[in-house]
């Protein structure tokens, strides 16, 4: 009897120690959960998903999305403008006595424990949507016991400071769904095109469906474990009472249309370039921002399709096209982007061929030479150094406009000895040019490796009267509620060259195009520009301006290796031509400031030269260019003006012939533009020969032309 009082004492010890240390423990509780609560932030700051990376959204020039990079978070949809079927999907798969317990689920937990014991290992978890919540925004996901603890004290304190209408708007809203999408906006316009207050009960029970595991149950990853999940969360629903059985069985998740992912276009190859560029003009890394950029989208469509079109099979493609201040307009780094990220546009270092004689007729003029000066193309030798010209013959006496027109090796030799070689390394590097400039005399026929914005840039500044054009890709910069973080101003450019040098330069440019080797690059407009092609026909170049848009273009192979019948006046002019026929078809016509006259000379078809066209002064500025979705109308179907003003012979004939010379004859102005005196000649010592062992141009090989 005693034995069985003492138990009872015991026992009753027990319980009394027992309910001291719970009622110590719910004390220690209640002092986290007020201590927890009162340094909550408020709900406005819980809005901000700042936390959660920055949302980076590169916009094209008219405002249409390029590409979103980092976290999506779409709009931030209140409670009520959340779609009841989508608040009941996420109750019913996530936490289904959401309504009633007060943060923590004791039930939950114990039912977590049960199949704990059981299994022998974690199966189910038993954490609220309002625990769920505080690990989101507060915690990480590491499954320790200090971490659950501290998860249950928060949990509780988001249930005293905040209703359950708010605590679920904050967990919709905030919550990831894969893809980089974070809360139902995000994931229905990544999943399905449009916002999640549109969604449909399928469409919400696909969704609510992937909070378990994002990647697994992604519809665009695995389409039936999408489908499959959907299932189970409608028969939670119907379970609980939110939707009738029949409802249910109304819907079918395989139904459901799923928005086409976007294509990893040429587009990228913009992006990538431009991204890097706003760790100089920002600071912000937290917040979710707009990022307006110069692409035209028009041009880029044009500018893909003129590469893919145009490019030899096997060789790879490059164009950037800059505007009269400097924004690209449009870049394409290759063929595919999706293939091969590499951009060539902006990366690859090849040689340009005869398009480099831009820096060595820039530095000619500038010493004092004359377009219509003559030199002799004859055979010369440079320090051991024998240039050949593509024709493999000699013109004689030339003027210098046809020497650059007809791209006369021998000629840019004798420019290069007479004015030496480090004073045409020197030009190019004040165009902008970044890479090393040889100083041995085959570089006058472009033996260094340059890149092809670099290139076009230098182009462009000569078609800006001789003011440097510098490339960019970035106008502004705003935050998601419209905070301007940085506005770009014009630079006050430095001057490259005088007026009249550039002037001259554009002069020898549009000869190039009107009669030389660059006839396939007109467009029926005034152009100016320069060909390029290196040995063996490895590389072809064409760049050229026109209407305040200067356009680069490169082919070739990413190994070097020779193309057949790759010229620059062939596939990479008539990419130009392409894509220039689009990109300034609502562009007014702008006639140089230098009027190119025809040469008294008869040229004879150069190695790069293809086909036959027409200056664009000589077109009928009334003539469209493009139809109406944006389309070059071929030539054959334009006509040109006769003398007395009304429509001639067409542009091109059906046979690929031009218009006689006798009509040229009648409608070009003969006679140069006046131009300011030029100084006197620079006469410059010719530089120490070279050690014919050691000189890469001593090799036997063609130098590019």
């Amino acid at each position: 009897m005693a034995s069985a009082s003492s138990a009872r004492s015991r026992f009753k010890s027990i319980l009394i120690w027992a309910g001291a240390i719970l009622a110590f423990l719910l004390v220690v509780l209640g002092i986290a959960v007020a201590v927890a609560t009162s340094q909550l932030p408020d709900y406005d700051q819980l809005r901000k998903r700042s936390d959660l990376g920055q949302m980076i959204r590169m916009r094209a020039a008219d405002g249409t999305v390029l590409v979103s990079l980092g976290p999506s978070f779409g709009r931030w949809l209140t409670y009520d403008e959340i779609p009841p079927t989508m608040r009941a999907a996420m109750i019913a798969i996530e936490d289904k006595r959401f309504r009633s317990h007060p943060g923590v689920d004791p039930i939950g937990i114990a039912r977590s424990l049960q199949v704990r014991v059981a299994s022998g290992k974690w199966k189910q978890g038993g954490s609220t949507i309002t625990q769920q919540l505080a690990r989101n925004i507060f915690l990480n996901n590491n499954r320790t016991l200090s971490r659950k603890l501290q998860e249950a004290v928060l949990a509780l304190a988001l249930e005293v400071k905040f209703s359950k209408n708010q605590i679920l708007e904050l967990y919709l809203n905030r919550v990831y769904f894969g893809g980089g999408s974070y809360g139902i906006d995000a994931a229905a316009r990544t999943f399905y095109g449009h916002g999640a207050d549109r969604l449909s009960l399928g469409e919400a029970a696909i969704i609510a469906g992937l909070v378990k595991a994002p990647s697994n149950y992604s519809p665009t990853a695995d389409a039936e474990a999408a489908k499959s999940r959907a299932k189970v969360v409608l028969n939670s629903l119907v379970e609980n009472g939110f939707i009738s059985r029949a409802a249910a069985d109304g819907v079918d998740p395989a139904t459901v249309r799923l928005t086409a992912a976007p294509r990893q276009n040429s587009v990228r190859y913009f992006t990538d370039w431009a991204m890097p560029q706003l760790d100089t003009l920002i600071d912000e890394t937290r917040e979710p921002i707009d990022v307006w950029t110069t692409l035209d989208p028009g041009m880029q469509v044009a500018a893909d399709r003129a590469i893919n079109a145009n490019a030899p099979g096997g060789a790879q493609g490059a164009l950037v096209s800059l505007d009269r201040d400097g924004a690209v307009r449009a870049m394409v780094g290759g063929r595919d982007y999706v293939s091969s990220i590499y951009n060539r546009a902006t990366q690859a270092q090849r040689q340009p061929g005869s398009s480099f004689k831009l820096f060595v007729y820039l530095a000619a003029l500038e010493s004092g030479m004359k377009p219509t000066d003559t030199m002799v193309d004859e055979p010369v030798e440079i320090q051991g150094w024998k240039p050949r010209n593509s024709t493999r013959g000699f013109a004689g006496t030339v003027t210098l406009r046809e020497a650059f027109s007809r791209s006369i090796n021998t000629i840019s030799a004798q420019i290069g000895a007479k004015l030496g070689f480090s004073t045409i390394a020197d030009m190019a590097r004040r165009f902008g040019l970044t890479s090393e400039i040889s100083t041995y005399p085959a570089m006058v026929l472009g033996t260094s490796n340059v890149r092809l914005i670099e290139m076009t840039k230098a182009f462009a500044s000569v078609g800006n009267h001789g003011v440097a054009i510098v490339p960019y890709a970035i106008r502004k910069v705003v935050t998601a509620d419209g905070r301007l973080l940085y506005n770009r101003e014009a630079n006050d450019s430095r001057v490259l060259v005088a007026p009249w040098v550039a002037a001259e330069m554009t002069d020898l440019l549009q000869s190039a195009v009107l009669s030389g080797t660059g006839r396939a690059a007109q467009i029926g407009r005034p152009v100016a520009g320069k060909t390029g092609t290196t040995s063996s026909n490895k590389d072809g170049w064409f760049i050229g301006f026109s209407s305040g848009l200067t356009t680069g273009v490169w082919m070739g192979r990413d190994d070097a290796r020779p193309i057949p019948g790759l010229q620059g006046g062939t596939a990479p002019a008539r990419a130009f031509h392409d894509f220039m026929t689009v990109a300034t078809a609502n562009r007014p016509i702008e006639q140089f400031e230098t009027q190119v006259p025809i040469p008294d000379w008869q040229l004879e078809p150069d190695e790069e030269a293809m086909g036959l066209g027409l200056d664009g002064n000589l077109v009928a500025p009334e003539a469209p260019l493009v139809d109406a979705d944006g389309n070059p109308i071929p030539p054959t179907d334009r006509q040109l003006p006769m003398p007395n003003g009304t429509p001639g012979q067409p542009a091109v004939r059906p046979d690929g012939t031009g218009p006689d010379q006798n009509w040229l004859d009648d409608v070009l102005n003969r006679g140069a533009q006046r131009r300011p005196a030029a100084p006197a000649p620079v006469r410059r010592p010719p530089p120490v020969p070279s050690d014919p062992a050691t000189d890469p141009a001593q090799d036997g090989a063609q130098p590019p032309q």
